[in-house]
């Protein structure tokens, strides 16, 4: 039964470095990705960044998640309830920041369209 638990706990400290590690290279080329964006001026640019860190969160928080397996300790566990609560804020804000801004560039497509079309009948 030791063995068994051991090689879990293993599989799950691998696992947890692996989401860290794909969470912070998303958000280096998120990152990267926006500052090209930013130079370029290119409208989408905040909402593109705004998709790569929910991106990045969601695999930072997918390993707080699988640590919760391995914590030995309540006062651990308190710990790595708050990270979680933290990070699944954070997400919650960047989700609704992606949703409001959306509905920006729809706006503004819209007008846009309607300016073409009033443009085109005279």
């Amino acid at each position: 039964m030791e063995i068994l638990e051991e090689v879990l706990n293993t599989i799950v400290q691998y696992a947890i470095l692996f989401f860290e590690y794909v969470g912070v290279g998303v958000l280096i080329w998120s990152g990267i990705k926006g500052i090209w964006g930013y130079i370029r001026r290119r409208p989408s640019t905040r909402l593109d960044l705004a998709k790569g860190m929910a991106m990045a969160l969601e695999f930072k928080l997918g390993s707080e998640i699988l640590r919760t397996v391995i914590v030995r300790q309540p006062s651990e566990l308190i710990i790595v309830g708050g990270i979680i609560l933290l990070r699944a804020a954070l997400t919650a804000l960047i989700h609704w920041e992606i949703k409001n801004e959306e509905s920006e560039v729809r706006k503004d497509n819209l007008v846009e369209e309607s300016k073409e079309n009033k443009d085109s009948l005279k």
